[in-house]
């Protein structure tokens, strides 16, 4: 079973913690089994993992977002890198085309599109074995996964099959009808919309051919940049005529806001949080090292981070996007394929940032010609090189480093440093790279 899952997002509906590099998926909101804290898109693989073993899947992201794609995941999972975005289509076409030129599947095999952002049973990814039995019990055809809803609302979009039987032809599609419109649709037997497509490769292949002069998976990457931004649902699905439906009624909901955020968490708050006083029905999230208190407070959320603080009702809180987007400044915190770093404190010549290394890690081998940096390692040991000489490092060690120096740190264990850069000019463009043979330093 080849499952491709799609991980858009601009990073803006749950701020201030999720931004254009921390998307959503990578925030660790959920408990896993084992009681660990888990992302989205960790939940989501899990899940794919235990209820389909054999599953090859492959995440089709920006490029901002493959280094915590890693750092969550691993390297093993396959990753289709979008050179910019272009909405669901192009997405999905260029994730085919990898897996058919560049991963060798065979473009009669059965592939599944999901997003990896959905909060739902286990019994939603063991619906994926009768959508892969759906596509493979017919030639051609697109096979979709509906959701039995619980309530109308405009958020979502319909399908609205042509019976009420478990598997069923499509007559149309609605795109967010207005609530009356919703309640009408499900009284005729309309599902929402899950985002999840299941076709043979061969056959978006061929759409793509006629849609957008698909030649294969280089000369369509060369030429992302120029095609059309347009969701898969309009470019295929609303001209389709061989559109099949499998019902689903189990637990499913869609993650895109604070609001629909905190009716999954298993607890009111997550981080260095004391709710007190008369609070009812209140979420908290404290990505900060100091405490947040909540008094008196009710259908509130409160989520704090590296690059804000946001405190609203929570309905209100679904609306967040345009403000953001209006005062949306540098990123204060990223994972990284490495670890990560948050930035702790800035002014017009100073930057002082918390950098944390993952066992057998490394930066890159380089200089900077702006600014000057001192590195003082606050936890765990490691190997620096300054200029070609190499010297260990632990615990209270400092390390300064002029302008012009070609430096990086190696950790041999989990390893934190404070890094003070200063200069008239700080900038992320100011970095110059040079090679280093780091396996056999």
């Amino acid at each position: 079973m080849n499952i491709v899952l799609l991980s858009g997002g601009s990073g803006r509906r749950l701020w201030p913690l999720s931004n254009e590099v921390r998307s959503k998926q990578f925030i660790r909101f959920f408990r896993s089994p084992d009681g660990e804290t888990e992302s989205m898109v960790q939940r989501v693989y899990r899940q794919i993992v235990s209820q389909a073993p054999g599953a090859d899947v492959t995440i089709a992201a920006s490029k901002a977002q493959l280094s915590s794609i890693v750092n969550q995941l691993g390297d093993s999972v396959g990753i289709s890198p979008e050179p910019c975005r272009r909405d669901t289509f192009p997405a999905i076409v260029l994730a085919v085309s990898f897996l058919v030129d560049k991963k060798g599947v065979d473009p009669e095999e059965p592939v599944i599109i999901c997003p990896v952002d959905p909060y739902v049973d286990d019994e939603y990814f063991r619906s994926f074995i009768t959508l892969e039995q759906m596509v493979r019990s017919k030639d051609g055809g697109i096979c979709l996964l509906g959701i039995e809803p619980t309530f109308p609302t405009a958020k979502y979009g319909y399908i609205i099959p042509e019976s009420r039987e478990e598997i069923s032809g499509v007559t149309r599609f609605k795109e967010k009808p207005s609530e009356e419109e919703a309640a009408e649709l499900i009284r005729e037997g309309a599902l929402w919309n899950a985002g999840v497509f299941a076709f043979r490769a061969r056959t978006v292949l061929d759409i793509a051919r006629d849609a957008i002069g698909y030649k294969g998976y280089d000369d369509l990457y060369d030429r992302y940049e120029e095609l059309e931004s347009i969701s898969f649902d309009y470019a295929v699905l609303e001209n389709g005529d061989d559109i099949r439906v499998l019902r689903h009624s189990g637990q499913w909901k869609d993650v895109g806001t604070w609001n629909t955020l905190a009716e999954t968490m298993e607890k009111s708050s997550f981080g260095n949080v004391v709710i007190g006083g008369d609070t009812e029905n209140t979420s908290a999230i404290n990505d900060l090292d100091i405490p947040i208190v909540c008094m008196g407070l009710k259908n509130v959320v409160v989520a704090a981070g590296p690059d804000g603080i946001l405190v609203s009702d929570k309905h209100q809180s679904s609306y967040i996007k345009p403000i953001v987007d209006s005062i949306a400044g540098e990123i204060k915190y990223s994972e990284k394929s490495w670890g990560s770093f948050k930035v702790l404190d800035s002014t017009r010549t100073s930057l002082t940032i918390k950098v944390t290394l993952l066992p057998g890690h490394h930066m890159y081998y380089h200089s900077h010609e702006r600014r000057d940096e001192v590195w003082t390692i606050t936890e765990g040991e490691g190997t620096v090189v300054v200029d070609g000489r190499k010297m260990d490092v632990s615990d209270g060690d400092v390390i300064k480093l002029p302008a012009g120096v070609k430096h990086t740190i190696i950790a041999k264990t989990r390893l934190e440093l404070i890094e003070v850069q200063n200069g008239d000019e700080i900038s992320v463009s100011d970095k110059i790279k040079y090679e280093y043979d780091f396996e056999n330093r």
